[in-house]
């Protein structure tokens, strides 16, 4: 059985300094401490470690194998502890995210832009997945924190916060211009070939179950794993895409693609920030989303 850890810190300063005097001045303990540290540790391994010196005390020869490992765990203990406060002070560490192609882009990435000029010894490693692959990550603990789109399913430990608003909407090309500002019923999407993303996105539940809702059942001609795909097979007129609007405002204001308009309205979603309150998060990852909610005031 190992003795007290203590008595190992104290053998290494006297081993270090050859003095059980300097030893006392750098842990601020006195020398009878000192000493009967020594003796105790020297009791339970049955061995003398030190012997005196004209100036002080040397190291015996088992004191001198016992210090080669000693030295090495505490110099492992030191640079450990060295690390730690790096990190502390932002000089080291790393940021686990997750987030999709589109919180990235339209809300996450001028923030890691601020951060990384700050503290540009910090390690920023975002996952890109959808929603519900970007939740599973955070209940598993393999993300500091995540930045998705409503709606989500939360549990108990997932704490979500509202930063942005967003709005789904449905573009159209060259080939559809008869239904260009018209006002439309969204029975009419069932007559029109459809482009929307793959099912396992939020924003695909979301639209299914909006417009399953309002009884409408689509089966689009083309799913597709991204946004940006939708809007370039829009703007070839394979179909009507359905996208969230930041995607589309480009060849929106250029006219190269046009809003179809509806007698009812879409209502808007969310980008939320989602922490897990189970795990605390690293100071780096704190500080990140204490720049997101200054710089969004």
């Amino acid at each position: 059985m190992i003795a007290n850890l203590e008595y190992f810190k104290v053998f290494y300063y006297v081993a270090r300094h050859g003095s059980v005097t300097k030893a006392a001045g750098e842990l601020a303990i006195s020398q009878p401490a000192v000493s009967q540290s020594l003796r105790q540790l020297e009791k339970s391994l049955g061995v003398t470690l030190f012997a005196r010196a004209p100036r002080g005390v040397k190291l015996t020869r088992e004191g001198q194998l016992l210090y080669s490992y000693v030295e090495k765990g505490y110099g492992q203990i030191e640079q450990g502890v060295e690390k730690v406060r790096r990190m502390q002070g932002l000089e080291l560490g790393e940021i686990h995210i997750g987030a999709s192609d589109m919180t990235l882009r339209f809300y996450l990435l001028p923030f890691l832009e601020i951060f990384h000029d700050r503290y540009p010894d910090i390690k920023v490693i975002v996952t890109n997945a959808p929603t519900p692959e970007t939740l599973k990550l955070l209940r598993e603990g393999r993300i500091d924190f995540g930045v998705v789109s409503t709606p989500f399913e939360a549990d108990g430990d997932i704490s979500a916060v509202s930063v942005r608003e967003i709005e789904d909407v449905f573009v159209a090309g060259r080939r559809f211009i008869s239904y260009k500002n018209k006002m439309l019923d969204f029975q009419e999407l069932e007559r029109l070939p459809m482009i929307f993303l793959e099912n396992n996105t939020s924003t695909r539940s979301y639209m299914d179950r909006y417009l399953e809702g309002n009884g409408i059942k689509l089966r689009p001609e083309f799913e597709l794993a991204t946004s940006d795909m939708i809007v370039q097979f829009a703007l070839r007129s394979l179909g009507v895409g359905c996208v969230v609007r930041d995607f589309a405002k480009e060849a929106l204001d250029s006219g190269l693609l046009f809003e179809l308009r509806f007698n009812k309205m879409i209502p808007k979603r969310s980008f939320c920030v989602v922490t897990n309150g189970r795990l605390p998060l690293s100071t780096a990852a704190d500080r990140l989303l204490g720049i997101m909610r200054e710089e969004a005031v």
